[in-house]
Protein backbone atom coordinates (compact mmCIF):
# COMPACT_ATOMS: atom_id res chain seq x y z
CA UNK A 1 0.00 0.00 0.00
CA UNK A 2 1.59 3.59 -0.54
CA UNK A 3 2.38 5.55 2.39
CA UNK A 4 0.63 8.24 0.19
CA UNK A 5 -3.00 9.58 0.92
CA UNK A 6 -4.95 12.55 -0.91
CA UNK A 7 -4.49 15.69 1.08
CA UNK A 8 -7.36 16.59 3.88
CA UNK A 9 -10.40 17.56 2.28
CA UNK A 10 -9.47 16.26 -1.20
CA UNK A 11 -10.57 13.33 -3.26
CA UNK A 12 -9.56 10.83 -6.25
CA UNK A 13 -12.29 10.01 -9.06
CA UNK A 14 -11.82 6.84 -10.20
CA UNK A 15 -13.91 4.63 -12.12
CA UNK A 16 -16.77 3.81 -11.90
CA UNK A 17 -18.14 7.05 -9.72
CA UNK A 18 -15.71 9.09 -12.45
CA UNK A 19 -18.43 8.43 -15.27
CA UNK A 20 -21.24 10.23 -12.94
CA UNK A 21 -18.81 13.21 -12.75
CA UNK A 22 -18.06 13.29 -16.65
CA UNK A 23 -21.99 12.99 -17.20
CA UNK A 24 -22.51 15.40 -15.01
CA UNK A 25 -20.19 18.07 -16.49
CA UNK A 26 -21.15 17.42 -19.62
CA UNK A 27 -25.27 17.51 -19.13
CA UNK A 28 -24.26 21.29 -17.68
CA UNK A 29 -22.07 22.02 -20.39
CA UNK A 30 -24.47 20.99 -23.10
CA UNK A 31 -27.69 23.43 -22.99
CA UNK A 32 -24.46 26.81 -22.94
CA UNK A 33 -23.09 25.08 -26.26
CA UNK A 34 -26.19 25.27 -27.88
CA UNK A 35 -26.81 29.10 -26.54
CA UNK A 36 -23.20 30.76 -27.90
CA UNK A 37 -21.52 30.18 -25.24
CA UNK A 38 -17.60 29.06 -26.04
CA UNK A 39 -14.88 26.90 -24.16
CA UNK A 40 -12.57 28.99 -21.87
CA UNK A 41 -9.90 27.39 -19.23
CA UNK A 42 -7.57 29.55 -16.97
CA UNK A 43 -4.79 28.56 -14.73
CA UNK A 44 -4.88 26.90 -11.71
CA UNK A 45 -3.65 29.97 -9.74
CA UNK A 46 -3.81 33.67 -10.35
CA UNK A 47 -2.18 37.23 -8.65
CA UNK A 48 -4.05 37.33 -5.18
CA UNK A 49 -5.02 41.00 -5.94
CA UNK A 50 -7.27 39.52 -8.64
CA UNK A 51 -9.69 37.86 -5.99
CA UNK A 52 -8.62 40.55 -3.13
CA UNK A 53 -10.03 43.23 -5.24
CA UNK A 54 -12.96 41.29 -7.42
CA UNK A 55 -14.25 38.90 -4.26
CA UNK A 56 -13.58 41.09 -1.61
CA UNK A 57 -11.35 42.16 1.25
CA UNK A 58 -14.13 41.07 3.50
CA UNK A 59 -15.34 37.91 2.54
CA UNK A 60 -14.62 34.41 4.18
CA UNK A 61 -12.69 33.17 1.12
CA UNK A 62 -10.07 36.07 1.05
CA UNK A 63 -9.34 36.72 4.62
CA UNK A 64 -9.52 32.83 5.56
CA UNK A 65 -10.04 30.52 2.40
CA UNK A 66 -7.85 31.18 0.19
CA UNK A 67 -4.31 29.51 -0.48
CA UNK A 68 -2.01 31.70 -1.31
CA UNK A 69 2.02 31.72 -1.54
CA UNK A 70 4.81 33.48 -2.70
CA UNK A 71 6.94 32.32 -5.70
CA UNK A 72 11.10 32.25 -5.83
CA UNK A 73 10.74 35.45 -8.00
CA UNK A 74 8.38 36.52 -5.43
CA UNK A 75 5.16 36.94 -6.52
CA UNK A 76 2.55 36.47 -4.88
CA UNK A 77 -0.22 33.92 -6.19
CA UNK A 78 -3.17 32.30 -5.32
CA UNK A 79 -4.82 28.76 -6.06
CA UNK A 80 -8.26 30.27 -7.91
CA UNK A 81 -10.77 30.00 -5.37
CA UNK A 82 -13.79 30.75 -7.61
CA UNK A 83 -13.93 31.25 -11.88
CA UNK A 84 -15.51 34.71 -12.39
CA UNK A 85 -12.72 36.73 -12.06
CA UNK A 86 -10.18 34.46 -14.01
CA UNK A 87 -12.66 34.01 -16.90
CA UNK A 88 -12.95 37.87 -16.90
CA UNK A 89 -9.42 38.75 -16.30
CA UNK A 90 -8.68 36.31 -19.62
CA UNK A 91 -11.30 38.02 -21.60
CA UNK A 92 -9.82 41.46 -21.19
CA UNK A 93 -6.39 40.40 -21.58
CA UNK A 94 -7.21 39.23 -25.09
CA UNK A 95 -9.51 41.90 -25.59
CA UNK A 96 -12.74 39.77 -26.47
CA UNK A 97 -14.73 42.58 -25.22
CA UNK A 98 -13.60 44.75 -28.11
CA UNK A 99 -14.18 42.45 -31.11
CA UNK A 100 -17.57 43.58 -31.45
CA UNK A 101 -19.63 41.31 -30.73
CA UNK A 102 -21.27 41.75 -27.27
CA UNK A 103 -22.17 39.80 -24.49
CA UNK A 104 -18.94 37.71 -24.62
CA UNK A 105 -20.45 34.22 -23.78
CA UNK A 106 -18.09 31.74 -22.40
CA UNK A 107 -18.14 28.46 -20.34
CA UNK A 108 -15.56 26.78 -18.28
CA UNK A 109 -15.25 23.89 -16.36
CA UNK A 110 -12.18 23.40 -13.67
CA UNK A 111 -11.15 22.45 -9.81
CA UNK A 112 -11.22 25.09 -7.14
CA UNK A 113 -9.57 25.45 -4.01
CA UNK A 114 -10.73 26.93 -0.24
CA UNK A 115 -9.26 25.84 3.10
CA UNK A 116 -12.56 24.50 4.57
CA UNK A 117 -13.31 22.54 7.50
CA UNK A 118 -13.99 19.59 5.15
CA UNK A 119 -17.63 17.68 5.48
CA UNK A 120 -19.78 15.96 2.45
CA UNK A 121 -20.19 18.26 0.14
CA UNK A 122 -17.41 20.66 1.45
CA UNK A 123 -14.15 20.61 0.11
CA UNK A 124 -10.82 21.91 0.10
CA UNK A 125 -10.75 21.03 -3.82
CA UNK A 126 -13.93 21.13 -5.50
CA UNK A 127 -14.91 20.94 -9.84
CA UNK A 128 -17.24 23.19 -10.94
CA UNK A 129 -19.12 24.10 -14.15
CA UNK A 130 -19.47 28.03 -14.79
CA UNK A 131 -21.09 30.19 -17.19
CA UNK A 132 -20.04 34.22 -17.51
CA UNK A 133 -22.21 36.43 -20.21
CA UNK A 134 -19.32 39.90 -20.74
CA UNK A 135 -20.07 43.11 -21.57
CA UNK A 136 -23.73 43.48 -21.65
CA UNK A 137 -26.53 44.99 -18.86
CA UNK A 138 -30.08 43.31 -20.00
CA UNK A 139 -32.36 41.04 -18.01
CA UNK A 140 -32.73 38.22 -20.80
CA UNK A 141 -29.42 37.28 -20.21
CA UNK A 142 -29.71 37.01 -16.96
CA UNK A 143 -33.07 35.33 -17.27
CA UNK A 144 -30.66 33.15 -19.97
CA UNK A 145 -28.36 31.84 -17.47
CA UNK A 146 -31.28 31.01 -14.97
CA UNK A 147 -33.24 28.81 -17.38
CA UNK A 148 -29.99 27.22 -18.60
CA UNK A 149 -29.15 26.32 -15.12
CA UNK A 150 -32.24 24.72 -14.75
CA UNK A 151 -32.17 22.52 -18.08
CA UNK A 152 -29.18 21.42 -17.16
CA UNK A 153 -30.56 20.20 -14.05
CA UNK A 154 -33.83 18.55 -15.35
CA UNK A 155 -31.96 16.74 -18.29
CA UNK A 156 -29.94 15.13 -14.96
CA UNK A 157 -33.39 14.16 -13.85
CA UNK A 158 -33.36 16.17 -10.67
CA UNK A 159 -36.38 17.47 -9.55
CA UNK A 160 -35.99 18.07 -5.83
CA UNK A 161 -33.74 21.60 -6.28
CA UNK A 162 -35.23 25.21 -5.63
CA UNK A 163 -34.40 28.40 -7.39
CA UNK A 164 -33.93 31.40 -4.68
CA UNK A 165 -33.79 34.77 -6.65
CA UNK A 166 -33.07 38.31 -5.23
CA UNK A 167 -32.10 41.89 -6.34
CA UNK A 168 -28.65 43.36 -4.84
CA UNK A 169 -29.51 46.74 -6.05
CA UNK A 170 -27.10 49.11 -7.72
CA UNK A 171 -24.65 51.55 -7.36
CA UNK A 172 -26.93 53.97 -6.90
CA UNK A 173 -29.55 52.54 -4.20
CA UNK A 174 -27.24 50.03 -2.05
CA UNK A 175 -25.56 53.03 -0.44
CA UNK A 176 -28.70 54.07 0.76
CA UNK A 177 -29.65 50.81 2.06
CA UNK A 178 -25.91 49.75 3.22
CA UNK A 179 -26.05 52.80 5.32
CA UNK A 180 -29.87 51.72 6.83
CA UNK A 181 -28.49 48.52 7.83
CA UNK A 182 -25.00 48.98 9.09
CA UNK A 183 -27.50 51.36 11.59
CA UNK A 184 -29.41 48.43 12.38
CA UNK A 185 -26.27 46.11 13.21
CA UNK A 186 -24.99 48.42 15.07
CA UNK A 187 -27.95 48.12 17.50
CA UNK A 188 -27.04 44.19 17.98
CA UNK A 189 -25.10 42.12 19.91
CA UNK A 190 -22.88 40.83 17.82
CA UNK A 191 -18.94 39.65 17.86
CA UNK A 192 -16.22 41.83 16.87
CA UNK A 193 -15.51 40.23 14.00
CA UNK A 194 -19.34 40.75 12.25
CA UNK A 195 -19.39 43.71 13.76
CA UNK A 196 -15.79 44.75 11.47
CA UNK A 197 -17.69 42.90 8.76
CA UNK A 198 -20.62 45.33 9.08
CA UNK A 199 -18.79 48.24 8.91
CA UNK A 200 -16.76 46.64 5.68
CA UNK A 201 -19.46 44.88 3.72
CA UNK A 202 -22.82 45.08 5.94
CA UNK A 203 -24.73 42.60 3.36
CA UNK A 204 -21.90 39.84 4.24
CA UNK A 205 -23.70 39.53 7.94
CA UNK A 206 -26.95 38.62 6.09
CA UNK A 207 -25.20 35.99 4.97
CA UNK A 208 -24.20 34.69 8.36
CA UNK A 209 -25.35 31.10 8.66
CA UNK A 210 -25.25 31.26 12.69
CA UNK A 211 -28.35 30.88 14.60
CA UNK A 212 -27.59 33.47 17.28
CA UNK A 213 -27.02 36.01 14.06
CA UNK A 214 -30.04 34.98 12.14
CA UNK A 215 -32.36 35.52 14.96
CA UNK A 216 -30.89 38.68 15.85
CA UNK A 217 -31.85 40.04 11.99
CA UNK A 218 -35.66 39.45 12.26
CA UNK A 219 -36.95 43.38 11.56
CA UNK A 220 -33.53 43.83 9.44
CA UNK A 221 -34.14 46.52 6.84
CA UNK A 222 -34.95 45.07 3.53
CA UNK A 223 -33.16 45.94 0.15
CA UNK A 224 -36.13 45.47 -1.57
CA UNK A 225 -37.57 48.38 -0.25
CA UNK A 226 -34.88 50.37 -0.96
CA UNK A 227 -34.46 49.33 -4.58
CA UNK A 228 -34.14 52.39 -6.85
CA UNK A 229 -37.38 52.91 -9.84
CA UNK A 230 -34.47 51.13 -12.25
CA UNK A 231 -33.80 48.32 -9.99
CA UNK A 232 -37.06 47.07 -9.60
CA UNK A 233 -38.28 47.61 -13.31
CA UNK A 234 -35.00 45.30 -13.96
CA UNK A 235 -35.29 42.71 -11.59
CA UNK A 236 -39.39 42.34 -12.50
CA UNK A 237 -38.54 42.02 -16.05
CA UNK A 238 -36.10 39.04 -15.21
CA UNK A 239 -39.19 37.49 -13.20
CA UNK A 240 -41.46 38.06 -15.93
CA UNK A 241 -39.09 36.24 -18.69
CA UNK A 242 -38.38 33.22 -16.07
CA UNK A 243 -41.70 32.89 -15.62
CA UNK A 244 -42.95 32.86 -18.67
CA UNK A 245 -40.20 29.95 -19.32
CA UNK A 246 -41.81 27.93 -17.06
CA UNK A 247 -38.81 28.21 -14.43
CA UNK A 248 -40.17 28.12 -10.61
CA UNK A 249 -38.17 30.24 -8.38
CA UNK A 250 -38.68 31.70 -5.02
CA UNK A 251 -37.94 35.17 -3.89
CA UNK A 252 -35.84 35.77 -0.91
CA UNK A 253 -35.09 39.24 0.29
CA UNK A 254 -32.11 37.80 2.12
CA UNK A 255 -29.98 36.12 -0.50
CA UNK A 256 -26.93 37.88 -0.93
CA UNK A 257 -24.24 35.02 -1.85
CA UNK A 258 -20.33 34.99 -0.51
CA UNK A 259 -19.06 37.37 -3.08
CA UNK A 260 -18.51 41.24 -3.26
CA UNK A 261 -19.01 42.21 -6.72
CA UNK A 262 -22.37 40.79 -7.31
CA UNK A 263 -25.14 43.99 -8.15
CA UNK A 264 -28.46 43.48 -9.20
CA UNK A 265 -29.82 39.66 -9.86
CA UNK A 266 -28.98 36.81 -7.58
CA UNK A 267 -29.83 33.96 -7.15
CA UNK A 268 -28.61 29.92 -5.93
CA UNK A 269 -30.10 26.91 -6.37
CA UNK A 270 -30.39 24.58 -3.40
CA UNK A 271 -31.17 21.02 -2.92
CA UNK A 272 -33.09 20.19 0.38
CA UNK A 273 -31.28 16.93 0.11
CA UNK A 274 -28.02 17.64 1.32
CA UNK A 275 -28.36 19.24 4.94
CA UNK A 276 -26.56 22.05 5.80
CA UNK A 277 -24.35 22.74 2.45
CA UNK A 278 -27.84 22.64 0.55
CA UNK A 279 -26.61 25.15 -1.86
CA UNK A 280 -25.60 23.26 -5.21
CA UNK A 281 -24.55 26.54 -7.88
CA UNK A 282 -25.44 30.27 -7.81
CA UNK A 283 -24.23 33.35 -9.20
CA UNK A 284 -25.85 37.22 -9.99
CA UNK A 285 -24.92 40.12 -12.10
CA UNK A 286 -21.65 41.83 -11.36
CA UNK A 287 -21.72 45.24 -13.53
CA UNK A 288 -19.07 46.67 -11.43
CA UNK A 289 -16.03 44.07 -11.34
CA UNK A 290 -14.46 44.30 -14.61
CA UNK A 291 -13.93 48.12 -13.08
CA UNK A 292 -12.43 46.66 -9.68
CA UNK A 293 -9.85 44.65 -11.67
CA UNK A 294 -9.03 47.56 -13.70
CA UNK A 295 -10.50 47.01 -17.01
CA UNK A 296 -13.16 49.09 -18.59
CA UNK A 297 -17.15 49.08 -17.99
CA UNK A 298 -18.12 46.24 -18.64
CA UNK A 299 -22.34 44.59 -17.35
CA UNK A 300 -21.66 41.21 -16.78
CA UNK A 301 -23.92 37.87 -15.43
CA UNK A 302 -22.70 34.34 -14.57
CA UNK A 303 -23.08 31.54 -12.59
CA UNK A 304 -21.54 28.54 -11.19
CA UNK A 305 -22.67 25.15 -10.84
CA UNK A 306 -20.40 22.77 -7.86
CA UNK A 307 -20.30 19.13 -9.57
CA UNK A 308 -19.77 17.21 -6.60
CA UNK A 309 -22.82 18.80 -4.82
CA UNK A 310 -25.14 18.24 -8.03
CA UNK A 311 -23.58 14.31 -7.94
CA UNK A 312 -24.76 14.45 -4.15
CA UNK A 313 -27.96 15.82 -5.20
CA UNK A 314 -28.80 12.97 -7.57
CA UNK A 315 -27.57 10.56 -5.03
CA UNK A 316 -30.08 12.17 -2.67
CA UNK A 317 -33.27 11.98 -5.07
CA UNK A 318 -32.19 8.28 -5.93
CA UNK A 319 -31.32 9.26 -9.80
CA UNK A 320 -28.99 6.90 -11.28
CA UNK A 321 -27.72 8.18 -14.42
CA UNK A 322 -27.88 6.26 -17.80
CA UNK A 323 -24.36 6.08 -18.72
CA UNK A 324 -23.24 3.88 -21.60
CA UNK A 325 -20.70 1.08 -20.87
CA UNK A 326 -16.92 2.36 -21.95
CA UNK A 327 -16.61 -0.98 -23.52
CA UNK A 328 -18.77 -1.88 -26.43
CA UNK A 329 -16.24 -5.15 -27.46
CA UNK A 330 -14.32 -7.33 -25.27
CA UNK A 331 -11.51 -9.58 -27.62
CA UNK A 332 -10.20 -12.52 -26.19
CA UNK A 333 -7.30 -14.35 -27.97
CA UNK A 334 -6.37 -18.20 -27.25
CA UNK A 335 -2.66 -18.53 -28.73
CA UNK A 336 0.07 -16.43 -30.08
CA UNK A 337 -1.39 -16.40 -33.77
CA UNK A 338 -4.83 -15.51 -32.14
CA UNK A 339 -3.48 -12.49 -30.46
CA UNK A 340 -1.89 -10.88 -33.36
CA UNK A 341 -4.62 -10.83 -35.52
CA UNK A 342 -7.30 -10.10 -32.87
CA UNK A 343 -5.51 -7.27 -31.51
CA UNK A 344 -5.75 -6.02 -35.56
CA UNK A 345 -9.29 -6.51 -34.80
CA UNK A 346 -9.54 -4.44 -32.12
CA UNK A 347 -7.50 -1.56 -33.27
CA UNK A 348 -9.83 -1.85 -36.70
CA UNK A 349 -13.15 -1.26 -34.61
CA UNK A 350 -11.64 1.45 -32.22
CA UNK A 351 -10.69 3.56 -35.73
CA UNK A 352 -14.17 2.76 -36.47
CA UNK A 353 -15.57 4.20 -33.51
CA UNK A 354 -16.52 1.44 -31.52
CA UNK A 355 -15.49 1.06 -27.96
CA UNK A 356 -13.41 -1.93 -27.59
CA UNK A 357 -10.94 -3.33 -25.42
CA UNK A 358 -8.61 -6.74 -25.18
CA UNK A 359 -7.67 -9.49 -22.50
CA UNK A 360 -3.84 -8.50 -22.05
CA UNK A 361 -1.16 -10.41 -20.09
CA UNK A 362 -1.94 -14.08 -21.69
CA UNK A 363 -4.74 -15.03 -19.76
CA UNK A 364 -6.14 -18.39 -20.42
CA UNK A 365 -10.05 -18.87 -21.29
CA UNK A 366 -11.17 -18.56 -17.98
CA UNK A 367 -9.50 -15.78 -16.77
CA UNK A 368 -10.16 -13.94 -19.95
CA UNK A 369 -14.01 -14.43 -20.08
CA UNK A 370 -14.11 -12.96 -16.27
CA UNK A 371 -12.49 -10.05 -17.50
CA UNK A 372 -14.96 -9.85 -20.61
CA UNK A 373 -17.72 -9.42 -17.88
CA UNK A 374 -15.73 -7.05 -15.59
CA UNK A 375 -15.39 -4.72 -18.53
CA UNK A 376 -19.60 -4.28 -19.20
CA UNK A 377 -19.21 -5.36 -22.98
CA UNK A 378 -22.34 -6.34 -25.33
CA UNK A 379 -20.18 -8.67 -27.07
CA UNK A 380 -17.34 -10.50 -26.62
CA UNK A 381 -15.02 -12.03 -30.05
CA UNK A 382 -12.99 -15.56 -29.23
CA UNK A 383 -10.72 -16.98 -31.46
CA UNK A 384 -8.46 -19.89 -31.42
CA UNK A 385 -5.69 -21.20 -33.58
CA UNK A 386 -8.73 -23.89 -35.09
CA UNK A 387 -11.32 -20.57 -35.80
CA UNK A 388 -8.33 -18.80 -37.46
CA UNK A 389 -7.56 -21.85 -39.95
CA UNK A 390 -10.93 -21.68 -40.89
CA UNK A 391 -11.12 -17.93 -41.37
CA UNK A 392 -13.64 -17.10 -38.39
CA UNK A 393 -14.04 -15.58 -34.78
CA UNK A 394 -17.13 -16.27 -32.57
CA UNK A 395 -18.86 -13.56 -31.44
CA UNK A 396 -20.73 -13.67 -28.28
CA UNK A 397 -23.34 -11.93 -27.05
CA UNK A 398 -22.73 -11.41 -23.58
CA UNK A 399 -26.35 -10.68 -22.10
CA UNK A 400 -27.76 -13.48 -24.29
CA UNK A 401 -24.83 -16.13 -24.37
CA UNK A 402 -25.88 -16.80 -27.69
CA UNK A 403 -22.71 -17.68 -29.96
CA UNK A 404 -21.98 -17.51 -33.98
CA UNK A 405 -19.11 -17.68 -35.61
CA UNK A 406 -18.28 -14.87 -38.40
CA UNK A 407 -16.03 -14.36 -41.13
CA UNK A 408 -13.19 -12.27 -39.92
CA UNK A 409 -13.59 -10.20 -43.32
CA UNK A 410 -17.25 -9.54 -42.00
CA UNK A 411 -16.36 -8.84 -38.41
CA UNK A 412 -16.93 -5.14 -38.44
CA UNK A 413 -20.35 -4.85 -40.07
CA UNK A 414 -21.70 -7.70 -38.11
CA UNK A 415 -20.55 -5.80 -34.71
CA UNK A 416 -22.27 -2.53 -36.18
CA UNK A 417 -25.34 -4.53 -36.52
CA UNK A 418 -25.42 -5.86 -32.87
CA UNK A 419 -24.71 -2.77 -31.16
CA UNK A 420 -27.06 -0.84 -33.76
Amino acid sequence: MSTFKAPKGTYDLIPPVSATYLAVREAIAAPLRRSGYGYVETPGFEDVNLFARGVGESTDIVTKEMYAFETKGGDRLALRPEGTASVLRAALEANLHKQGNLPVKLWYSGSYYRYERPQKGRYRHFSQVGAEAIGSEDPALDAELIILADEAYRSLGLRNFRILLNSLGDKECRPVYREALQDFLRGLDLDEDTLRRAEINPLRVLDDKRESVQKQLVGAPLLRDHLCDACKAYHEEVRVLITAAGVVFEDDDKLVRGLDYYTRTTFEFVHDGLGSQSAVGGGGRYDGLSEMIGGPALPSVGWALGVDRTVLALEAEGVALDLPSATSVFAVALGEEARRILFGKVTELRRAGIAADFSFGGKGLKGSMKDANRSGARLALVAGERDLAEGVVQLKDMESGEQRAVALDDLLDAVRAELA
